[in-house]
């Protein structure tokens, strides 16, 4: 499907709470695997989906199961399968995302290291959606305190790595537990044998979708990331402007609003920034663009869709100030710049919780992503004092200062004032509230395992074929509820 065709979300038949809360963080067209499966899932067909992480799979299956939850309905209506502790939460948190406006719903990860008596109640008290480790999931099936009669919606989340770690066998037997009517949505970034033995064992002519991650990306673009810790995202933003030598850039943000706000702090900070989003009128849109090729505009702060084809020569830079939401979406964001032969530069901010997001966009462009450090406060004074230095010569070299020369002059006649106290005072004056330099503070180091990461984010088992209590024991917390929608 071209650019020009591609699909809204409007279009899928989503329920409306749903359309709105992914207004509200910024999704405005699905990608591939949501515009495949989406309308199969809202039609009740069973899937088998090979796709990568970082393909936005979790909304491809989070949003029709929601479209179709009755919150007056207590026990799970939705059970999503996941190996480890770690992509559960994630799940979890991302039904709590979509869900923002269904007013009640509650979502609930299980998994071992936590003990069972918060989970038991939790579930007595009613949950939706119950996104767990098979180990855990089984367990509770066995206690008897999870019960999966209400069931409409089975998820078996990265099947491949589930039968890696040796819970093949377990997803079998929760599977057989599960009520016939049961629709399965089974994802996986490889098919082997024994998970192709398991689709078709328990899912109902399945619909197939296969998803290949687009990898072109220009060598000529320099890819680089930031680990957001320490340092508010604006201000490292501004320490970034100011130490790269840039020629225009974009800056990619998830929300409408998100340009606006962007846009207006950086034009506060002496910067010529400009947002560009989809509520911006077309004209208008066309006009800040030509801004940008005329050099009367240096940094646009957009979101994916508007800048959708943008195609700028004098790009030199793209800042991923939010983290996209799949990694096709990044390699479109970088391929503004490093066009037609030019080098280019992509910078991507990265928080702890988004590394899984990282590690997918470093697969699907087959390359190594650098840590960057933000420069240092010495740096950027440094290149304050410099560029003020330049200020003062370009303007002796190109300016008419006969007037100027002839009231200092005067001034320091009549108030016996030594000229370089005046040049003093005028240096102020010109530069206003504004410090010329920065307060010393030291620069936050990124963390080493950023540097050491490898392929994924670390996994922890919840069990295998040993007892869950062989676990490492972790200190008691106080039981939390299940995460509410509203």
């Amino acid at each position: 499907m071209s650019e020009s065709e591609q699909l809204s979300f409007q279009q899928l038949a989503l329920s409306e709470p749903i359309l709105k809360a992914l207004n509200d963080v910024g999704y405005e067209t699905p990608s591939p695997i949501q515009a495949e499966t989406i309308p199969l899932l809202l039609s009740g067909r069973d899937v088998l989906g090979q796709a990568q992480t970082g393909t936005g799979k979790t909304a491809a299956f989070a949003l029709p199961a929601l479209s179709n939850i009755d919150v007056n309905q207590r026990d799970p209506q939705i059970l999503v399968l996941a190996p480890t502790r770690e992509l559960a939460i994630q799940v979890a948190e991302a039904f709590h995302k979509y869900a923002k406006h269904i007013k009640g719903f509650n979502v609930l990860p299980i998994y071992g290291g936590q003990e069972y008596g918060g989970q038991i109640r939790s579930l007595k008290r009613g949950v939706h959606a119950v996104v767990g480790t098979p180990g855990r999931v089984m367990d509770h099936i066995r206690k008897g305190t999870l019960n999966l009669d209400g069931l409409k919606t089975l998820v078996l989340d990265e099947a491949d790595e589930m039968l890696r770690m040796g819970f093949i066998d377990d997803v079998e037997w929760i599977l057989e537990q599960t009520p016939k009517t049961r629709q399965i949505a089974l994802f996986s970034a490889t098919m082997p044998t024994q998970v192709r033995r398991i689709a078709t064992a328990h899912l109902t002519n399945p619909a197939e979708i296969t998803i290949k991650m687009k990898t072109a990306t220009a060598n000529l673009i320099r890819q680089r990331f930031w680990p957001v810790s320490g340092m508010h995202k604006l201000d490292a933003l501004t320490r970034i402007l100011e130490a790269e030598t840039f020629d225009g850039m974009i800056i990619f943000v998830r929300t409408r609003i998100a340009t606006v706000e962007v846009a207006e702090k950086l034009s506060a900070r002496g910067f010529a920034a400009s947002a560009l989003n989809g509520d911006i009128p077309q004209a208008q849109r066309e006009r800040t663009v030509d801004q940008l090729k005329k050099g009367k505009l240096d940094i646009l702060v957009a979101t994916d869709v508007a800048a959708r084809g943008l195609d700028v020569e004098r790009i030199s830079h793209v800042v991923n100030y939010d983290i996209p939401h799949d990694t096709e979406a990044y390699i479109h964001r970088i391929g503004r710049t490093g066009r037609a032969g030019r080098e280019g530069d992509a910078i991507l901010f990265v928080a702890p919780r988004e590394r899984r997001m990282l590690n997918a966009i470093e697969r699907a462009t087959s390359k190594k992503i650098e840590l960057m450090e933000l420069p240092s406060t010495e740096l950027i004074n440094d290149k304050r004092i410099a560029q003020f230095k330049q200020a003062i010569a370009d303007t002796l070299a190109t300016e008419d200062l006969g007037l100027f020369k002839h009231l200092v002059e005067q001034y320091q006649n009549e108030h016996n004032v030594p000229a370089i106290e005046i040049a003093s005072a005028l240096a102020k004056l010109v530069q206003g509230d504004s410090p010329l330099l920065l307060q010393h503070k030291p620069v936050p180091r990124a963390d080493k395992a950023w540097e050491s990461r490898g392929n994924d984010q670390p996994r922890t088992r919840d069990r295998g074929k040993g007892s869950e209590r062989s676990e490492r024991p972790q200190r008691p917390r106080k039981d939390a509820p299940p995460e509410k929608g509203m």
